[in-house]
């Protein structure tokens, strides 16, 4: 009978095994990936640290607004360049579940309706997995505090510690960092002060939509209106506007994305505001004035010169804050003088095809602004630009750096982390799955040779040399395709090349070739090449 239940127990322990959820594939072979987001890409808790309790403050639905007042809301400090929480009880912690992935994939877990509108990295991950990364052993990824600002030490440290921890983690393999956004500052800033480090652990860096040069549209009303990091219905479950900007404008991170006033605009950015003022005749005339990156400054400080809040029945002032200014241009130093190291290799992917705010506008000649104050109560008019409809595509590219590659891809800011287009080019570059010789990234196309027939004879003195030659374009957009080359009919060109002989009146050798590019049929495009060639025997 014992034999019996033995036999019962391994043939159950043997349906289970067969029944378990398979484990996702993992290539030993790959090289890790650190993932490191943009501004507001990390999940935040606050730990009291009277009683230890932990809880969820960026990003939640439940008291989102009134958890982020009490207790993300914060004063810069000029002396350790650190912003600090109002709450003096509150300790702001990156949590680091799933090896620090957890923090930086779904922004709020718990949210069930408008989820997409919190998912950072999460298709990404989720692709990377299909590749055969594994979570802690290839992958990871690495959240931060992101109203620091992008060179603050104690977040230096915790990545010297993180590119650390991935490089033992995976073996003494060297790591492909992977940043978005504002990250991409935050690994220049750690690049630039620590290039030791970074040579040491980094093998590549891939920087996605990072705003080197800034984002002079977006931030310049931010600072006078806020922002929003959702649109739609979903901000009446979020953070609300005001409540944002109040915190930003302690943001040292926020102002290191300024326009960059020293960069060579191919238009510079401008701050516009239609005014009222009295003239020389002394009746009232309206005006437009300009201001460029450099002198925006005292419209700001007039703006904000009176913004408050109450925190706890206390009214503390929020003006424009000049402390952080100073901070900003040191950051700016260190960007610029940042170098890739020798043997680490630098990419640049950013996003085009949107309308981007590059300039921005207040008031109009029919109602102008009376009261630079009252700029945060008008609604701003922006003039575009192309780019990723949060960053202009001038400004991401200029990185400054030397690099291996840069690579537009039409997708929003955020957007572009689940754009296949990007999946695509990161997989070539990463070197996951099977390598793909002929994919190109800049064009995102496939050129896969389907037949390869070549015969030589001689006859009559004559060497006659026959080439056959076919190929497949594999591409995803089709849409891309010029519209004559994905007609309906196929495209047919000849083209002729002759070698003239000892004598004028004789040939060494011709060539004749024709090429028919067939329609586009389920993504694929066939190519065929003929060609003969006669040349006379030596």
């Amino acid at each position: 009978m014992a034999m019996l239940l033995e036999d019962i127990v391994q043939s159950v322990e043997m349906w289970l095994k067969l029944i378990k959820k398979p484990q996702p594939y993992g290539d030993p072979n790959l090289d890790p990936v650190l993932l490191v987001p943009g501004i507001a890409g990390s999940i935040l808790n606050a730990v009291d640290d009277q009683n230890g309790k932990e809880e969820r403050v960026w990003v939640r639905i439940l008291g989102a607004d009134y958890k982020f007042r009490t207790k993300l809301w914060s004063r810069f400090d000029p002396s350790t360049g650190k912003t600090e929480s109002l709450d003096p009880n509150a300790t702001i912690r990156v949590p680091e579940e799933r090896y620090g992935l957890g923090a930086i994939d779904v922004l709020d877990p718990d949210m069930i309706v408008g989820r997409d509108c919190v998912c950072y990295f999460h298709d990404m991950i989720v692709e990377m997995l299909k590749w055969g990364f594994q979570e802690g052993k290839t992958l990871f990824g690495f959240g931060y505090d992101f109203r620091q600002s992008n060179r603050l030490q104690e977040t230096m440290d915790r990545l010297a510690a993180k590119l650390e921890s991935v490089y033992e983690a995976s073996g003494g393999k060297k790591i492909n960092v992977i940043s978005h956004s504002m990250g991409g500052l935050l690994v220049k800033c750690f690049m630039g002060l620590h290039s030791d480090v970074f040579q040491k652990y980094v093998k590549n860096w891939i920087a996605i939509a990072a705003p080197f040069r800034g984002a002079p549209g977006y931030i310049a009303s931010t600072f006078l209106n806020g922002m929003s990091f959702v649109d739609g219905w979903e901000q009446n479950f979020f953070i609300s506007k005001w409540s944002m900007h109040q915190l930003l404008i302690e943001c040292p991170s926020i102002y290191e994305l300024m326009a960059c006033p020293h960069f060579h605009w191919q238009h510079i950015p401008l701050l516009e505001i239609w005014r009222e003022k009295e003239g020389c005749d002394g009746y009232p005339r309206t005006i437009l004035e300009s201001y460029r990156p450099g002198n925006c400054i005292d419209i700001f400080k007039e703006a904000l010169s009176g913004n408050t809040v109450d925190y706890n029945g206390e009214m503390i002032p929020l003006p424009f804050n000049l402390e952080i200014l100073k901070w900003v241009k040191e950051t700016q130093k260190v960007l610029s003088h940042a170098k890739v190291p020798s043997g680490v290799k630098f990419y640049n992917i950013y996003g085009i095809n949107l309308e981007t705010p590059h300039s921005v506008c207040y008031g109009s000649e029919e109602a102008p602004v009376t009261n630079i104050q009252d700029l945060r109560f008008f609604q701003p008019k922006y003039i575009c630009v192309d780019g990723d409809g949060t960053v202009p595509a001038e400004s991401a590219k200029a990185d400054g750096l030397h690099a291996e590659a840069r690579v537009a891809v039409p997708g929003e800011h955020r957007g572009i982390l689940c754009e296949p287009h990007v999946f695509r080019i990161l997989k070539h570059w990463l070197r996951a799955g099977e390598p793909d010789p002929f994919y190109n990234p800049i064009n995102d196309f496939v050129i896969l040779p389907t037949a390869f027939e070549m015969e030589s004879h001689h006859e009559k003195g004559l060497q006659v040399t026959s080439l056959k030659e076919e190929w497949e374009i594999v591409t995803k957009d089709q849409d891309d395709l010029d519209d004559t080359v994905s007609s309906r009919k196929p495209l047919v060109s000849s083209i002729s090349v002759s070698q003239g002989g000892s004598n004028k009146h004789s040939l060494r050798s011709e060539a004749h070739a024709t090429v028919i590019v067939h329609p586009q049929n389920e993504g694929k495009q066939h190519v065929e090449l003929n060609a003969i060639s006669v040349s006379v025997d030596a």
